[in-house]
């Protein structure tokens, strides 16, 4: 799902969005290469702005230059998957400890990813099964109400979405989550804040250890 785009935002920066989105829905995948001329014709902008965009990008750990390849999506590693839930620990269970008794437009954001995520499995679509879930984990975030943290969270989910990846089977990694999200959403909604913060908690160390096992069964090039 792609976000609007904003007239203060410059062309670079929505392309920048428009690639991120993409890389969070699963429609880029890590080793795709990012083609400058394909994408200049696609957002009909300069090369020079395409490779702004693309330089973001880096910055966020989502692409990674490779020497006569060029400009790929990125590979996530061991190290970088235990830094990004370290990172997933501080924020998403700093917005739980800190959030005021939930907001009726808070649980309904909540539930529409959470509803989302249910229709998806319906269908065995993983890949929006996946997108949905870390929607979830982003109106979390989203309890702290700062604009800032929310951008910086868009980039921690893109992240997240490279990982999944390496899942040999999606749907037997992503099928076990939808039930301690929605247990976690009831959670709040009943005010229990500190057995929601304590069923997070337990999810992300679970979430983590199935990533590291799955990331160190792929055999080394």
């Amino acid at each position: 799902m792609s976000q609007a785009k904003e007239p203060s935002l410059s062309l670079a920066d929505q392309v920048a969005i428009e690639l991120r989105e993409d890389i969070i829905g699963g429609r880029l995948l890590p080793g795709m290469p990012l083609v400058e001329s394909e994408l200049v014709n696609a957002y009909n902008a300069s090369r020079n702005t395409v490779r702004e965009a693309l330089h973001h990008l880096g910055r966020e750990g989502l692409t990674s230059y490779v020497r006569n390849k060029g400009v790929i999506v990125r590979r996530l590693g061991v190290e970088e998957v235990r830094d990004i839930f370290k990172v997933r620990r501080t924020l998403e269970l700093q917005a739980i400890a800190a959030s005021k008794p939930l907001r009726e437009y808070q649980s309904d954001l909540m539930l529409e990813s959470i509803e989302a995520a249910q229709l998806a499995q319906d269908r065995e679509n993983w890949q929006a099964f996946g997108t949905h879930s870390l929607r979830f984990h982003q109106h979390i975030v989203g309890l702290m109400r700062s604009p800032l943290l929310d951008e910086f969270f868009t980039h921690i989910a893109a992240q997240m979405r490279l990982v999944f990846s390496n899942a040999p089977s999606e749907e037997t990694f992503q099928k076990p989550w939808l039930e301690r999200d929605r247990q976690i959403h009831d959670l709040l909604v009943d005010g229990h804040k500190q057995a929601a913060g304590e069923a997070l908690a337990s999810y992300l160390n679970d979430s983590e250890s199935l990533l590291l096992d799955i990331l160190s069964s792929i055999p080394k090039p």
